[in-house]
């Protein structure tokens, strides 16, 4: 299909989910979800983006100027609208684009676009401070699409200006792609274009996940030309001295000194016990001259103290065996409305952490149930399972039961309707 073919097709279908349910297929929280509470959902990716703001763009907000690709309804645009002069947003769905309009009829600065599907035409080169995008680029099925809107956005950038964007990381499985479920570049793919276009990588995250998040400044990257010293070295989720190998838990962060402006993570030689590491933030200079840079435990490291080096700086930290996988029930929802914890699409949806993948479900210990499970990450790993329910189960109080490998994970009771 071309271009062309693919932007009519996401015109289309996107009009029609807006149509249908915009807050719905925008948040994927629930059907017929309140404006307040849609609002709301969007509390975590903001807390993100605020982040990446706070890395250095102009210290007045009213002098920024924001562009967030695939808007949706101005969701994220409505709060971030306090933090800048000006933000745009542009979609390709016109329904969209109505909705936006409407949610943000009384801010004066804030403008919303009908965009070509692929490129930000209308918006001139080196004119916006921040450009973002989340739960957009995994819904388009055509990998050239998705590239041009990311060339676009370094483009439209001023120097120095910052991109934060969520692509699809998982692993191709599909033959084709659809406006729903999209293409997915790796890791990869990413740190090449970065390379390509001449700009500072400074965070990957997500590595194989669908809600793989990059960022990128709009500035030259070189390796750092000072000397480079690691000053300390704790756990990246919590602040002890040492790191599993492997889990969500097997990553680490460091506080560096010598790391330069022009650094990026393409430009750092990380190594643990001698094994090449992947590092996936560097963040912001702080007071101290100090940078945060969150290194991931690569595979092929043992147990014990190890040697981590930057550039040739050095510290040390412990690398301890993985603990035992405890499966742990992190959810149960609906299998469609994952707000609700009533069942009334005839799906359970359980998410749970540190399993293989296997599960084994019973309706009332009696009847085994049909289960698709879907990876969503590979290091902790976390796994969603969807359970269908029987077309004839009744209404009420039902309880599932959860194994693994012959081991019970919990018991939890259900009310469908």
């Amino acid at each position: 299909m071309s271009n062309t073919g693919v932007q009519v097709q996401m015109r289309e279908e996107w009009n029609a989910r807006a149509q249908e349910d915009a807050n719905y297929y925008v948040a994927f929280g629930r059907r017929g979800q309140p404006e307040e509470e849609f609002f709301a959902t969007a509390a975590d990716v903001l807390r993100d983006l605020q982040r990446e703001i706070q890395r250095g763009l102009p210290a007045e907000a009213r002098s920024r100027r924001f562009l967030e690709i695939g808007c949706g309804p101005g969701r994220l645009m409505k709060p971030l609208a306090e933090q800048c002069g000006e933000i745009h947003g542009i979609d390709v769905s016109d329904e969209m684009v109505a909705r936006a309009r409407k949610n943000l009829s009384g801010l004066a600065h804030a403008h919303v676009h009908t965009g070509t599907g692929s490129t930000l035409d209308q918006f001139a080169s080196d004119s916006f401070d921040f450009v973002y995008s989340y739960a957009v680029f995994q819904h388009i099925p055509d990998r050239e699409v998705v590239m041009s809107y990311l060339r676009e956005a370094v483009r439209v950038l001023k120097p120095a200006g910052i991109a934060r964007v969520q692509i699809n990381g998982l692993p191709p499985s599909a033959k084709a792609y659809t406006t729903w479920e999209g293409v997915r570049l790796s890791g990869d793919e990413v740190r090449d274009f970065a390379r390509e276009q001449g700009i500072q990588l400074l965070a990957l995250e997500g590595l194989e996940t669908q809600y793989m998040w990059a960022t990128f400044r709009k500035r030259e990257a070189a390796p750092p030309y000072s000397r480079v010293r690691v000053r300390w070295i704790t756990n990246a989720r919590s602040s002890e001295p040492l790191a599993p190998l492997s889990g969500p838990y097997a990553s680490m962060a460091l506080r560096v000194e010598g790391l330069g402006e022009s650094a990026d993570l393409n430009h750092l030689d990380v190594r643990i016990a001698g094994v090449a590491a992947q590092p996936s933030y560097l963040g912001r200079s702080e007071n101290d001259g100090l940078r945060q840079l969150n290194v991931p435990v690569p595979a092929g490291v043992v147990a014990g103290v190890a040697e981590v080096t930057v550039n040739g700086g050095a510290g040390k930290i412990r690398l301890i065996p993985r603990p035992i996988q405890i499966p742990r029930v992190v959810s149960i929802s609906d299998g469609v409305d994952l707000m609700s914890t009533i069942v009334r699409s005839g799906t359970v949806k359980a998410v749970i952490e540190e399993t293989d993948g296997t599960l084994e479900c019973r309706l009332n210990g009696e009847r085994a149930l049909g289960i698709e499970v879907f990876c969503v990450d590979p290091r902790a790993p976390r796994h969603e399972f969807n359970i269908a329910l029987p077309s004839e189960v009744s209404a009420g109080e039902h309880r599932l039961e959860l194994r693994t490998r012959g081991r019970l994970i919990a018991r939890p009771v259900i009310v469908v309707v």
